[in-house]
């Protein structure tokens, strides 16, 4: 959506402020008025996300809406600038995320139920009707995994763009040997949980190679030789990719 689009839908944000991104900053440091008008504003952009995540419409007097509308608040305060996403984007996923949290609670809530039956007639119905259950909600949960998986590869995609990587770049620089991956894949944790060494990442669209060479046991030559895929990995625990860090994890 365009800006001049945003302003029609939300005529009161072509304000002072720039940019959505200008607000949530003036809100970080304070400014509850604007968090108020802010979460008013976008509102119908809540139900849309939470629709999507649900497969259904959602309202506003529904329990999935009020788990939205804490997440986008919750994105106010958790966004930083120079992360590698524009705020609604960084919004969308922690909207996406905390709806997926929601209902696979509810779900589980619902198995435990499910697996207390008091009553079981003699031909074996009762016993049948929650296996038919479970195994709807055992699909209904695969459906919503699979379904953030592919939200997370489509940010992950827009963030590797920013550093002038493809999925096709890294296959050619993925390092061959498992020991050589494993140990990429350790300097890119220890990056990801180093402040600093993110920030530089972050900013600078570059490794912090010499810093990293004072943490880790490993060459100059061997991280440069595996700067991309260091870089890629990092991307994942920074961007908090929660289903794809299945593929980094041992």
């Amino acid at each position: 959506m365009s800006s001049m689009n945003m302003n029609a839908v939300f005529p009161s944000f072509s304000s002072k402020l720039a940019s959505i991104e200008d607000k949530v900053m003036k809100i970080q440091e304070g400014n509850d008025y604007l968090r108020n008008e802010l979460i008013e504003a976008y509102q119908p952009f809540i139900k849309k996300v939470t629709s999507k995540v649900c497969s259904q419409y959602i309202d506003r007097t529904m329990d999935e809406f009020s788990v939205g509308l804490f997440a986008f608040n919750e994105a106010i305060d958790q966004y930083q600038e120079g992360q590698g996403s524009r705020f609604l984007s960084f919004a969308d996923m922690v909207i996406r995320r905390r709806v997926i949290d929601y209902i696979r609670k509810e779900v589980r809530q619902n198995r435990l139920i499910y697996l207390q039956p008091d009553e079981e007639d003699e031909e074996g119905r009762l016993e049948e009707s929650y296996a038919e259950q479970k195994a709807a909600l055992d699909h209904y949960e695969e459906k919503i995994q699979a379904e953030n998986r592919v939200f997370e590869i489509e940010e992950y995609q827009k963030l590797l763009k920013k550093f002038g990587l493809n999925f096709q770049v890294l296959s050619k620089h993925c390092p061959k040997h498992v020991d050589a991956r494993e140990n990429a894949k350790e300097i890119a944790r220890l990056l990801s949980e180093n402040s600093d060494l993110s920030q530089f990442l972050m900013e600078k669209k570059q490794l912090p190679i010499k810093d990293l060479l004072n943490m880790v046991s490993c060459s100059r030559k061997t991280i440069e030789r595996n700067r991309k895929y260091i870089i890629a990995v990092s991307l994942i625990y920074l961007g908090e990719f929660q289903a794809l860090k299945s593929y980094i994890q041992p």
